[in-house]
């Protein structure tokens, strides 16, 4: 650790290799390991070993970068490594060393644990010699050895670097200012804010770390424990700045409007995450300190194993605490699927295990012969578990947040919002197939030898299974994203009022044939997937081809009917002949096509009733709804109307249709009188016509003949009557009759006509 705080002078610390640092020491690491005594193995021998293994045994031992020296055992000498002095716990031999020990890795990695669980509690009373240690290694200092004692220059060094750090983040706080108030409420406009913050608080993290090592190289110029303390606690106050700097990112603590992962009690977890870093650091800082002043490294050994055990026991709280909240964040709604609420469900207790296995490996690492690169890993993995579902989760909704705003703008073709939709779910699978292959590669080593043929045979192969799978779930969301955005919109199923406007929407053309064979193409592109995935797993594809096509042979012979609609389904497609929303008349059977599926079509009549009709029972089909319609009927005036006053009337009652905003859109040629089409003993029948769109059709008319009633009535026109009237002689009139006029009125079934 020295020799790399060392090699990093000049050097700005990346905020990445800051958090890296805490998770060396904080979630489960065994960095210690490095100062854990000599790092030369003797490895004793009988004789009798095998020389490929003893040769593996040697490239492993010094790959871990130890020094090997070979002896072999004297008469009654056990095999093993020289023995520590009485007063100084024994740390076990590697594992590696015991030749002649047939283990497999699982009892290997079991062994591991016992042995450093074991080496760390009996390491625990040696913790108390590290202030001393650091005593002696603090009287050894040459900085301050003249003027400013080297505890002023420690203390200037962080308080100086410190100072400068705020006071240059509340000087430009201001300028950014208006900058982190999001625009709108959207999580697009609350991330862009929230990252310019992020900025600033980085930018801040980089002067604290440049001014540190400035003044360290100016007050501490010499390699002693006095600059040793000042660029550890320069990685403490960098790795709690971090932390500060996640925490209001993400949470925001003080300003809801930023926030961008809405988790709930998001102050409280904001300050249980700044108690994490607070101990963290100084779990760094005491191991750092240690490495290079520690007399015995039992004394690190025993502080990291109680540290180690405090922090994954604040942990495995933590994460039990926040469970509920956990759980409403991985769903974020009660429309939530079944998988992702058994995802939420088992989020806290996946936290929780993984907190503790991660525990155990540090643990383990303390007696391996690469025991710090196994606490990297330990790291690096609870870095991933906690950060993936954060990152997949966020870029989802951030996407999704986009889009949104992008619809808002423009219109969304088909096309564009399936890809959409693609691209969200691309990116959070893309996550979830790192954070899986991370994983996979950290830990294959753990529990299997990692440069074994069959190993890394199996590792290509599971990779190359992954990337296959992937893209065929990348194939399905797109194809389900586009069929769905072609699915026509559902019809009303149950009654509609009489007096509203009928809707017209018809879907296209590629709408109508899309929905139709969706399950066909989302069915084959899971089989085909489902066939390539098992034939690089190993699986002999070749039967199952075969009796999935002797299946389809029988299905296609026993069930001709079937294909018979299914073909003539196919042709009614391609001819266009219909398509959801229209009415048609199959000459038994008429309504409106209110959904059609592969082998048949359902017709809504007017009354309610649905009729579903297969394909191959129709001979013809007459499609009323396609393009446009002409409405001719007639209108019946009283004899002595006046025909060219009612034509006048009848061609204003159709100007005015077609400058009303409501109807006339709808009008493709405007009401209009044809002329006489007959003259009746009691009436003139006059014709009237109008083109308009199909849907429209009967509105239209209805609304025609409501204007004509009162308009002619009006004018003075007469509508034709079925009273008879029948005029009497003169010599019969007499004066006591109130009337010379009897209106006899035509039968009825209920009245007959008298004799």
């Amino acid at each position: 650790m020295r020799a790399f705080f060392a090699s990093s002078r000049g050097h700005a610390l990346p905020a990445a290799l800051v958090l890296l640092a805490f998770l060396l020491i904080g979630s489960g690491s065994a960095a210690f390991a490095q100062a854990s005594g000599d790092n030369s193995v003797t490895l004793i021998l009988r004789g009798d070993e095998a020389p490929d293994a003893l040769r593996k045994t040697i490239t492993t031992l010094e790959a871990g970068g130890r020094k090997v020296i070979l002896r072999m055992a004297g008469p009654g000498e056990a095999v093993a490594t020289a023995p520590a002095a009485a007063a100084t716990p024994v740390k076990p031999a590697p594992a590696e060393t015991r030749v002649a020990v047939a283990e497999t890795r699982l009892e290997e990695v079991a062994n591991h644990f016992v042995e450093g669980f074991d080496y760390g509690n009996a390491s625990i009373p040696s913790a108390t010699r590290i202030p001393s240690d650091w005593a002696r290694a603090w009287a050894a200092n040459q900085n301050g050895a003249t003027g400013m004692s080297a505890g002023a220059r420690v203390l200037l060094v962080l308080f100086a670097a410190t100072a400068f750090a705020v006071i240059l983040w509340k000087m430009t706080r201001g300028l950014i200012a208006k900058r982190l108030v999001p625009r709108d409420d959207t999580l697009f406009e609350r991330f862009v804010a929230s990252s310019i913050g992020l900025l600033h608080d980085f930018a801040a993290l980089v002067a604290l770390w440049l001014a540190g090592r400035t003044l360290v190289r100016w007050l501490l110029p010499q390699l002693d424990f006095a600059q040793h303390i000042a660029t550890a606690e320069l990685y403490g106050l960098g790795m709690l700045w971090s932390f500060a700097m996640a925490g209001r990112f993400l949470l925001s603590p003080g300003n809801p409007a930023r926030r961008i992962l809405p988790l709930p009690r998001a102050e409280r977890h904001f300050g249980l995450i700044m108690i994490y870093a607070f101990f963290g650091h100084i779990v760094l800082v005491v191991n750092a300190l240690g490495e290079g002043s520690a007399s015995d490294p039992a004394s690190i050994a025993g502080w990291f194993a109680v540290s180690s055990l405090l922090l994954t026991a604040y942990k495995v709280w933590w994460f039990w605490y926040a469970r509920h909240d956990l759980v409403s964040l991985a769903q974020p709604g009660p429309s939530a699927s079944g998988l992702r609420r058994l995802v939420a469900a088992a989020t806290p207790w996946l936290l929780m295990a993984s907190a503790v296995l991660i525990w155990a490996v540090g643990r383990s690492a303390a007696v391996m012969p690469d025991g710090a690169h196994w606490g990297v890993k330990a790291g690096t993995t609870q870095f991933i578990v906690v950060l993936a579902p954060i990152v997949a989760s966020g870029l989802g909704a951030l996407i999704r947040s986009w889009l949104n705003c992008r619809s808002v703008e423009r219109e969304q073709t088909p096309l564009s919002s399936a890809m959409g939709r693609t691209l969200q779910s691309s990116v959070v699978g893309f996550v979830w197939l790192c954070a899986l292959y991370l994983l996979v590669r950290l830990w294959s080593g753990f529990v299997m030898d990692a440069d074994a043929p069959d190993t890394v045979s199996f590792g290509q192969r599971l990779l190359s299974v992954a990337s296959l799978a992937f893209m065929g779930w990348i194939a399905l969301t797109f194809l389900r994203a586009f069929f769905d955005a072609y699915t026509p919109r559902a019809v009303h199923a149950g009654p509609t009022d009489e007096e509203a406007p009928p809707d017209d929407h018809v879907p296209s053309r590629l709408g109508t044939v899309l929905p139709v064979l969706r399950g066909v193409v989302l069915g084959a592109v899971i089989g085909l997937t489902s066939l390539v995935v098992l034939s690089r797993l190993g699986v002999d594809i070749g039967p199952l081809l075969a009796g999935f096509g002797i299946l389809g042979l029988a299905v296609s012979f026993g069930s001709q009917a079937l294909v018979r609609d299914i073909v003539s389904g196919f042709f009614f497609m391609v001819e266009d002949a219909f398509r959801v929303g229209e009415y048609v008349d199959t000459g038994r059977l008429k309504g409106t096509v209110e959904k059609i599926s592969l082998r048949s079509v359902q017709l809504r009549h007017q009354s309610g009733q649905i009729h579903t009709v297969p394909f191959g029972q129709i001979p013809s089909l007459t499609n009323a709804s396609r393009d446009w319609a002409t409405v001719k009927f007639n209108v019946r005036l009283d004899r002595s109307a006046d025909i060219e006053k009612a034509r006048k009337t009848i061609k204003k009652i159709g100007l005015a249709l077609l400058e009303d905003p409501e109807f006339g859109p709808h009008f493709i040629a405007q009401l209009k009188m044809q002329g006489v089409a007959e003259i009746a003993d009691t009436a003139i029948v006059i014709r009237l016509k109008f083109t308009a769109k199909p849907a429209q059709a009967g509105a239209l008319q209805r609304e025609a003949l409501k204007r004509m009633y009162q308009a002619l009535n009006d004018a003075g026109v007469a509508f034709a009557s079925n009273a008879v009237t029948v005029r009497g002689g003169e010599g019969q009139a007499s004066a006591g009759a109130a009337a010379s006029i009897t209106t006899i009125q035509p039968p009825t079934p209920l009245a007959p006509s008298a004799g």
